[in-house]
Protein backbone atom coordinates (compact mmCIF):
# COMPACT_ATOMS: atom_id res chain seq x y z
CA UNK A 1 0.00 0.00 0.00
CA UNK A 2 1.08 3.50 -0.97
CA UNK A 3 0.99 5.81 1.54
CA UNK A 4 0.79 9.32 0.38
CA UNK A 5 1.67 11.27 3.13
CA UNK A 6 1.35 14.91 3.30
CA UNK A 7 -0.41 15.46 6.30
CA UNK A 8 -2.73 18.46 5.21
CA UNK A 9 -6.36 19.12 6.92
CA UNK A 10 -7.09 18.22 3.20
CA UNK A 11 -5.58 15.16 1.75
CA UNK A 12 -6.67 13.75 5.50
CA UNK A 13 -9.16 16.26 5.79
CA UNK A 14 -9.16 18.81 2.94
CA UNK A 15 -6.69 17.77 0.24
CA UNK A 16 -3.91 19.93 -0.85
CA UNK A 17 -5.33 22.78 0.94
CA UNK A 18 -7.95 23.41 -1.31
CA UNK A 19 -9.63 23.80 1.16
CA UNK A 20 -9.60 23.22 5.23
CA UNK A 21 -10.08 27.77 3.18
CA UNK A 22 -9.42 31.13 1.79
CA UNK A 23 -11.03 34.13 2.63
CA UNK A 24 -14.68 34.44 3.67
CA UNK A 25 -15.80 37.32 1.66
CA UNK A 26 -18.30 40.08 3.14
CA UNK A 27 -21.93 39.41 2.51
CA UNK A 28 -23.33 41.83 0.13
CA UNK A 29 -26.56 42.98 -0.05
CA UNK A 30 -30.17 41.58 -0.06
CA UNK A 31 -31.65 39.63 -2.96
CA UNK A 32 -35.38 39.74 -4.80
CA UNK A 33 -37.95 37.68 -3.23
CA UNK A 34 -38.38 35.91 -6.21
CA UNK A 35 -35.88 33.28 -5.74
CA UNK A 36 -36.78 32.64 -2.07
CA UNK A 37 -38.48 29.39 -3.42
CA UNK A 38 -35.76 28.50 -5.66
CA UNK A 39 -33.28 28.48 -3.23
CA UNK A 40 -34.89 25.86 -0.96
CA UNK A 41 -34.98 23.76 -4.08
CA UNK A 42 -31.47 24.30 -5.58
CA UNK A 43 -30.09 23.53 -2.00
CA UNK A 44 -32.29 20.20 -1.63
CA UNK A 45 -31.12 18.84 -5.31
CA UNK A 46 -27.77 19.44 -4.76
CA UNK A 47 -27.68 17.78 -1.82
CA UNK A 48 -29.63 14.66 -3.19
CA UNK A 49 -27.38 14.47 -6.45
CA UNK A 50 -23.81 14.88 -4.28
CA UNK A 51 -23.83 18.19 -6.85
CA UNK A 52 -21.41 20.90 -5.31
CA UNK A 53 -22.86 23.87 -4.22
CA UNK A 54 -21.10 26.60 -2.92
CA UNK A 55 -14.20 26.45 2.58
CA UNK A 56 -8.62 22.81 3.67
CA UNK A 57 -6.94 25.10 2.57
CA UNK A 58 -9.16 27.77 3.76
CA UNK A 59 -11.75 30.04 5.31
CA UNK A 60 -11.11 33.99 5.84
CA UNK A 61 -13.67 36.22 6.33
CA UNK A 62 -13.94 39.31 4.02
CA UNK A 63 -16.66 40.50 5.51
CA UNK A 64 -15.83 40.71 8.66
CA UNK A 65 -12.89 42.70 8.16
CA UNK A 66 -14.94 44.80 6.22
CA UNK A 67 -17.71 45.59 8.83
CA UNK A 68 -14.95 45.51 11.33
CA UNK A 69 -13.47 48.94 9.45
CA UNK A 70 -16.02 51.16 7.76
CA UNK A 71 -13.58 52.50 5.38
CA UNK A 72 -13.13 49.27 3.68
CA UNK A 73 -17.34 48.79 3.87
CA UNK A 74 -17.60 52.11 2.26
CA UNK A 75 -16.02 51.43 -0.69
CA UNK A 76 -18.86 49.01 -1.71
CA UNK A 77 -21.19 52.37 -2.32
CA UNK A 78 -24.13 54.03 -0.73
CA UNK A 79 -26.18 51.37 -1.73
CA UNK A 80 -25.69 49.28 1.81
CA UNK A 81 -28.41 47.83 3.53
CA UNK A 82 -29.31 50.62 5.87
CA UNK A 83 -28.93 53.08 3.23
CA UNK A 84 -30.96 51.10 0.49
CA UNK A 85 -33.63 50.73 3.48
CA UNK A 86 -33.97 54.49 4.29
CA UNK A 87 -33.62 55.45 0.55
CA UNK A 88 -37.52 53.50 0.20
CA UNK A 89 -38.59 54.95 3.29
CA UNK A 90 -40.61 53.69 5.92
CA UNK A 91 -43.62 55.25 4.15
CA UNK A 92 -43.03 54.00 0.63
CA UNK A 93 -44.21 50.71 0.55
CA UNK A 94 -48.19 52.33 1.30
CA UNK A 95 -47.69 55.24 -0.59
CA UNK A 96 -46.94 52.68 -3.75
CA UNK A 97 -49.73 49.85 -2.72
CA UNK A 98 -52.11 53.10 -2.57
CA UNK A 99 -51.00 54.31 -5.90
CA UNK A 100 -51.64 50.55 -7.24
CA UNK A 101 -54.93 50.62 -4.99
CA UNK A 102 -54.27 48.30 -2.98
CA UNK A 103 -56.03 47.97 0.13
CA UNK A 104 -54.63 49.17 3.49
CA UNK A 105 -54.07 45.04 5.07
CA UNK A 106 -52.28 44.57 1.98
CA UNK A 107 -49.96 47.64 2.17
CA UNK A 108 -49.45 46.46 6.11
CA UNK A 109 -48.51 42.87 4.77
CA UNK A 110 -45.57 44.31 2.32
CA UNK A 111 -44.20 46.32 5.47
CA UNK A 112 -44.52 43.09 7.94
CA UNK A 113 -42.78 41.20 5.38
CA UNK A 114 -39.82 43.58 4.61
CA UNK A 115 -39.63 43.94 8.44
CA UNK A 116 -38.91 40.22 8.54
CA UNK A 117 -35.94 40.33 5.95
CA UNK A 118 -32.98 39.68 7.65
CA UNK A 119 -30.45 42.38 6.59
CA UNK A 120 -26.58 41.45 5.72
CA UNK A 121 -25.77 43.33 9.09
CA UNK A 122 -27.32 41.11 11.04
CA UNK A 123 -25.66 38.25 9.70
CA UNK A 124 -22.37 36.91 10.55
CA UNK A 125 -20.22 34.28 9.29
CA UNK A 126 -17.06 31.70 10.09
CA UNK A 127 -17.70 29.86 7.07
CA UNK A 128 -18.33 25.99 6.73
CA UNK A 129 -15.20 23.58 7.53
CA UNK A 130 -13.92 22.74 4.01
CA UNK A 131 -15.59 25.16 1.29
CA UNK A 132 -12.96 28.29 0.70
CA UNK A 133 -14.36 31.72 0.12
CA UNK A 134 -14.41 33.54 -3.38
CA UNK A 135 -13.69 36.56 -1.42
CA UNK A 136 -10.77 38.06 -0.81
CA UNK A 137 -9.45 40.49 2.23
CA UNK A 138 -9.60 44.41 2.07
CA UNK A 139 -6.42 45.83 1.72
CA UNK A 140 -3.88 45.85 4.71
CA UNK A 141 -6.54 43.56 7.29
CA UNK A 142 -4.70 40.00 8.30
CA UNK A 143 -6.69 36.89 8.83
CA UNK A 144 -5.68 34.28 11.44
CA UNK A 145 -7.55 30.86 11.33
CA UNK A 146 -5.94 28.13 13.04
CA UNK A 147 -7.53 24.48 12.86
CA UNK A 148 -6.74 21.29 15.03
CA UNK A 149 -8.63 17.85 13.89
CA UNK A 150 -7.76 13.94 14.59
CA UNK A 151 -8.13 11.62 11.66
CA UNK A 152 -9.66 8.38 13.31
CA UNK A 153 -10.16 5.62 10.72
CA UNK A 154 -13.09 3.35 10.38
CA UNK A 155 -12.29 1.11 8.02
CA UNK A 156 -11.26 1.14 4.33
CA UNK A 157 -13.13 0.90 0.98
CA UNK A 158 -11.42 -1.66 -1.24
CA UNK A 159 -11.62 -1.27 -5.23
CA UNK A 160 -14.82 -2.40 -5.48
CA UNK A 161 -16.79 0.05 -2.81
CA UNK A 162 -16.52 -2.72 -0.07
CA UNK A 163 -15.97 -1.77 3.41
CA UNK A 164 -13.18 -3.55 5.22
CA UNK A 165 -11.69 -3.69 8.68
CA UNK A 166 -8.68 -1.16 10.10
CA UNK A 167 -6.77 -0.81 13.48
CA UNK A 168 -7.87 2.47 15.13
CA UNK A 169 -5.24 5.18 15.16
CA UNK A 170 -5.42 8.98 16.16
CA UNK A 171 -3.52 11.33 13.48
CA UNK A 172 -3.40 14.47 15.59
CA UNK A 173 -3.04 17.77 13.74
CA UNK A 174 -3.05 21.60 13.06
CA UNK A 175 -3.54 23.36 10.06
CA UNK A 176 -3.60 27.41 10.10
CA UNK A 177 -4.74 30.05 7.66
CA UNK A 178 -2.27 33.42 7.80
CA UNK A 179 -3.38 35.30 5.43
CA UNK A 180 -3.05 39.18 4.25
CA UNK A 181 -5.22 41.82 1.87
CA UNK A 182 -2.40 42.51 -0.62
CA UNK A 183 -5.38 44.94 -2.45
CA UNK A 184 -8.88 44.61 -2.06
CA UNK A 185 -8.98 41.99 -5.24
CA UNK A 186 -5.80 40.29 -3.94
CA UNK A 187 -5.26 38.29 -0.80
CA UNK A 188 -1.86 36.10 0.17
CA UNK A 189 -0.45 34.15 2.69
CA UNK A 190 0.91 31.10 4.36
CA UNK A 191 -0.65 27.62 5.11
CA UNK A 192 1.55 25.98 8.12
CA UNK A 193 1.02 22.56 9.02
CA UNK A 194 1.79 20.49 12.22
CA UNK A 195 1.11 16.57 13.39
CA UNK A 196 1.06 14.10 16.18
CA UNK A 197 0.64 10.57 14.63
CA UNK A 198 -0.05 7.81 17.43
CA UNK A 199 -1.09 4.34 15.00
CA UNK A 200 -2.36 1.37 16.77
CA UNK A 201 0.36 -0.86 16.20
CA UNK A 202 3.78 0.09 16.49
CA UNK A 203 5.83 3.56 18.06
CA UNK A 204 3.52 6.57 17.55
CA UNK A 205 5.72 10.12 16.31
CA UNK A 206 8.85 10.98 18.21
CA UNK A 207 7.61 14.30 18.35
CA UNK A 208 5.10 17.08 17.06
CA UNK A 209 6.72 17.73 13.62
CA UNK A 210 6.36 20.17 10.81
CA UNK A 211 4.25 18.93 7.72
CA UNK A 212 4.55 20.46 4.15
CA UNK A 213 3.79 24.67 4.08
CA UNK A 214 1.40 26.26 1.63
CA UNK A 215 1.95 29.03 -0.34
CA UNK A 216 -1.26 30.83 -1.56
CA UNK A 217 -2.40 33.58 -3.31
CA UNK A 218 -6.54 34.71 -4.49
CA UNK A 219 -7.66 37.21 -7.06
CA UNK A 220 -10.96 38.33 -6.68
CA UNK A 221 -12.81 38.37 -10.30
CA UNK A 222 -15.93 39.41 -9.40
CA UNK A 223 -18.51 40.49 -6.70
CA UNK A 224 -22.00 39.45 -5.81
CA UNK A 225 -24.51 41.50 -6.58
CA UNK A 226 -27.99 42.18 -5.30
CA UNK A 227 -30.41 41.43 -8.09
CA UNK A 228 -28.55 39.37 -10.18
CA UNK A 229 -27.57 36.06 -11.09
CA UNK A 230 -24.02 37.03 -10.47
CA UNK A 231 -22.07 34.97 -7.79
CA UNK A 232 -18.78 36.32 -6.02
CA UNK A 233 -15.85 34.03 -7.74
CA UNK A 234 -12.44 33.88 -7.37
CA UNK A 235 -9.21 32.32 -8.68
CA UNK A 236 -6.89 30.41 -6.65
CA UNK A 237 -3.25 29.79 -6.65
CA UNK A 238 -1.80 27.35 -4.40
CA UNK A 239 2.17 25.93 -3.92
CA UNK A 240 2.48 23.24 -1.10
CA UNK A 241 6.31 23.13 -0.17
CA UNK A 242 7.87 19.95 0.81
CA UNK A 243 9.45 21.00 4.07
CA UNK A 244 7.71 17.79 6.30
CA UNK A 245 9.97 14.68 6.57
CA UNK A 246 8.64 11.70 4.37
CA UNK A 247 11.52 9.25 3.94
CA UNK A 248 14.10 8.20 6.17
CA UNK A 249 12.40 7.45 9.08
CA UNK A 250 14.52 4.87 10.58
CA UNK A 251 11.93 2.95 13.07
CA UNK A 252 9.36 5.49 13.11
CA UNK A 253 7.19 5.42 10.23
CA UNK A 254 4.50 7.69 12.47
CA UNK A 255 7.17 10.59 12.10
CA UNK A 256 6.16 10.96 8.43
CA UNK A 257 3.81 14.24 7.80
CA UNK A 258 5.22 15.47 4.08
CA UNK A 259 4.99 13.90 0.80
CA UNK A 260 8.90 15.24 -0.64
CA UNK A 261 7.22 16.57 -3.33
CA UNK A 262 6.02 19.68 -4.89
CA UNK A 263 2.51 20.62 -5.74
CA UNK A 264 0.41 23.30 -7.35
CA UNK A 265 -3.00 23.62 -7.20
CA UNK A 266 -5.44 26.21 -9.04
CA UNK A 267 -8.89 26.70 -7.99
CA UNK A 268 -12.14 28.58 -9.06
CA UNK A 269 -14.12 29.65 -6.16
CA UNK A 270 -18.08 31.19 -6.00
CA UNK A 271 -20.00 31.86 -3.75
CA UNK A 272 -23.77 33.17 -3.41
CA UNK A 273 -26.40 34.56 -0.87
CA UNK A 274 -30.56 33.48 -1.30
CA UNK A 275 -33.08 34.78 1.74
CA UNK A 276 -35.39 31.81 2.19
CA UNK A 277 -38.94 32.51 2.62
CA UNK A 278 -38.56 33.22 6.23
CA UNK A 279 -36.23 35.87 5.48
CA UNK A 280 -33.25 34.72 7.03
CA UNK A 281 -29.84 34.28 4.66
CA UNK A 282 -28.49 31.20 3.19
CA UNK A 283 -24.91 31.65 1.59
CA UNK A 284 -23.84 28.80 -0.69
CA UNK A 285 -20.37 28.01 -2.30
CA UNK A 286 -19.07 25.88 -5.03
CA UNK A 287 -15.59 25.55 -5.06
CA UNK A 288 -13.20 23.49 -7.81
CA UNK A 289 -9.87 22.72 -7.68
CA UNK A 290 -7.17 20.56 -9.17
CA UNK A 291 -3.64 19.99 -7.93
CA UNK A 292 -0.97 18.33 -9.65
CA UNK A 293 2.24 16.88 -7.66
CA UNK A 294 5.54 16.32 -9.19
CA UNK A 295 8.28 13.43 -8.16
CA UNK A 296 10.07 13.12 -5.04
CA UNK A 297 13.19 11.33 -4.38
CA UNK A 298 12.90 8.58 -1.48
CA UNK A 299 15.48 6.97 0.64
CA UNK A 300 14.82 3.99 3.16
CA UNK A 301 11.66 3.87 5.01
CA UNK A 302 8.89 6.43 4.03
CA UNK A 303 5.13 7.76 3.81
CA UNK A 304 5.38 5.93 0.43
CA UNK A 305 5.20 2.51 1.82
CA UNK A 306 9.08 1.56 1.13
CA UNK A 307 11.45 -0.08 4.05
CA UNK A 308 15.35 0.60 4.58
CA UNK A 309 17.29 0.06 1.81
CA UNK A 310 15.10 1.79 -0.70
CA UNK A 311 16.05 4.19 -3.21
CA UNK A 312 13.80 5.48 -6.30
CA UNK A 313 11.04 8.02 -6.55
CA UNK A 314 7.57 8.28 -5.78
CA UNK A 315 5.15 10.49 -7.68
CA UNK A 316 2.19 11.24 -6.02
CA UNK A 317 -1.21 11.23 -8.02
CA UNK A 318 -3.04 14.67 -9.34
CA UNK A 319 -6.02 15.10 -7.29
CA UNK A 320 -9.41 16.87 -8.22
CA UNK A 321 -11.95 18.27 -5.15
CA UNK A 322 -15.43 19.31 -5.63
CA UNK A 323 -16.57 20.85 -2.85
CA UNK A 324 -20.14 22.23 -2.28
CA UNK A 325 -21.28 23.89 0.98
CA UNK A 326 -23.80 26.04 2.83
CA UNK A 327 -24.66 27.72 5.63
CA UNK A 328 -28.27 29.25 7.10
CA UNK A 329 -27.95 32.03 9.45
CA UNK A 330 -30.12 30.78 12.29
CA UNK A 331 -29.13 34.03 14.44
CA UNK A 332 -26.52 36.61 13.90
CA UNK A 333 -24.29 34.47 16.25
CA UNK A 334 -25.60 31.20 15.64
CA UNK A 335 -25.18 29.45 11.89
CA UNK A 336 -25.49 25.64 10.65
CA UNK A 337 -22.90 24.48 8.14
CA UNK A 338 -22.68 21.55 5.07
CA UNK A 339 -20.38 20.73 3.30
CA UNK A 340 -20.58 17.79 0.47
CA UNK A 341 -17.04 17.18 -1.18
CA UNK A 342 -16.16 14.82 -3.99
CA UNK A 343 -12.43 13.72 -4.22
CA UNK A 344 -10.85 11.51 -7.16
CA UNK A 345 -7.01 11.13 -6.35
CA UNK A 346 -5.24 9.70 -9.64
CA UNK A 347 -2.92 6.57 -8.81
CA UNK A 348 0.31 7.55 -6.84
CA UNK A 349 3.38 5.48 -8.45
CA UNK A 350 7.02 4.38 -6.98
CA UNK A 351 9.72 2.87 -8.65
CA UNK A 352 12.96 2.37 -7.68
CA UNK A 353 15.96 -0.45 -6.33
CA UNK A 354 15.95 -2.81 -3.10
CA UNK A 355 19.29 -2.78 -1.28
CA UNK A 356 20.76 -5.40 0.38
CA UNK A 357 20.64 -4.21 4.30
CA UNK A 358 22.46 -5.37 7.11
CA UNK A 359 22.44 -3.89 10.90
CA UNK A 360 25.46 -1.73 11.40
CA UNK A 361 28.22 -3.56 13.00
CA UNK A 362 26.42 -7.28 12.96
CA UNK A 363 27.21 -9.89 10.45
CA UNK A 364 29.65 -9.55 7.13
CA UNK A 365 28.37 -7.37 4.16
CA UNK A 366 24.85 -8.10 2.85
CA UNK A 367 24.86 -10.74 -0.18
CA UNK A 368 22.38 -10.44 -2.92
CA UNK A 369 21.72 -8.30 -5.94
CA UNK A 370 19.36 -4.92 -5.69
CA UNK A 371 16.04 -6.01 -7.05
CA UNK A 372 13.21 -3.50 -8.79
CA UNK A 373 10.43 -2.31 -7.01
CA UNK A 374 7.10 -1.21 -8.29
CA UNK A 375 4.43 0.17 -6.10
CA UNK A 376 1.23 1.44 -7.22
CA UNK A 377 -1.80 2.52 -4.95
CA UNK A 378 -4.40 2.41 -8.07
CA UNK A 379 -6.86 5.57 -8.39
CA UNK A 380 -9.72 6.88 -5.63
CA UNK A 381 -12.45 8.33 -5.12
CA UNK A 382 -14.69 9.26 -2.39
CA UNK A 383 -17.56 11.42 -0.74
CA UNK A 384 -17.71 12.86 2.13
CA UNK A 385 -19.82 14.95 5.04
CA UNK A 386 -19.16 17.66 6.61
CA UNK A 387 -21.43 19.33 9.22
CA UNK A 388 -20.72 21.96 11.94
CA UNK A 389 -21.89 24.39 13.93
CA UNK A 390 -20.80 28.24 13.83
CA UNK A 391 -20.62 30.58 16.63
CA UNK A 392 -19.99 34.24 15.81
CA UNK A 393 -19.16 36.10 19.10
CA UNK A 394 -18.66 39.50 16.88
CA UNK A 395 -18.10 40.69 13.60
CA UNK A 396 -14.35 40.05 13.63
CA UNK A 397 -13.89 36.67 15.71
CA UNK A 398 -15.92 33.47 15.03
CA UNK A 399 -15.55 29.67 16.58
CA UNK A 400 -16.64 26.60 14.79
CA UNK A 401 -16.59 22.79 15.48
CA UNK A 402 -17.94 20.02 13.27
CA UNK A 403 -16.79 16.74 11.78
CA UNK A 404 -15.36 15.70 8.61
CA UNK A 405 -17.50 12.07 7.65
CA UNK A 406 -16.27 9.59 4.48
CA UNK A 407 -19.42 8.05 3.26
CA UNK A 408 -18.81 6.29 0.19
CA UNK A 409 -15.53 5.73 -1.78
CA UNK A 410 -13.82 2.74 -3.73
CA UNK A 411 -9.75 2.26 -3.04
CA UNK A 412 -9.97 4.89 0.01
CA UNK A 413 -9.93 4.99 4.45
CA UNK A 414 -13.03 5.80 5.91
CA UNK A 415 -12.30 8.08 8.49
CA UNK A 416 -14.11 10.55 11.15
CA UNK A 417 -12.45 13.62 11.75
CA UNK A 418 -13.71 15.91 14.41
CA UNK A 419 -12.63 19.65 13.84
CA UNK A 420 -12.50 23.28 15.38
CA UNK A 421 -11.43 26.42 15.07
CA UNK A 422 -11.31 29.75 15.61
CA UNK A 423 -11.45 33.06 12.67
CA UNK A 424 -10.12 35.56 13.94
CA UNK A 425 -9.63 39.00 11.21
CA UNK A 426 -7.43 41.88 12.51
Amino acid sequence: MVNHGSKTLGSDLMKHDSGLRTQRDRAERTGDSRRHLLAGVLLTCMILTGIPVGRAAADSSAERAAKAVPAAGSAQGPDCVPAAGSAQGPDSVPAAASAQGADPPAAASAQASAADRQSLDDAWWTGPLLAASAGTLPRGHFLIEPYVFDLMPQARYDVHGNRQPVPHANDFGSQSYVLYGVTDRVSAGLIPRFGFDQPAMGRGASHIGMGDLGLQAQYGLSRFQEGTWIPATALVFGETLPTGKYDRLADRPADGLGSGAYTTTLGLYSQYLWWMPNGRILRTRLDLSYAISGSASVRDLSVYGTSAGFRGHAMPGNSFIADAAGEYSVTSHWVLALDVVYEHDSSTRVNGMQLPTVTPGVGPPPIGVPAGVVLSSGPSRSVSLAPALEFNINNRVGVIAGAKLTVSGRNTTVAVIPVAAINIVL
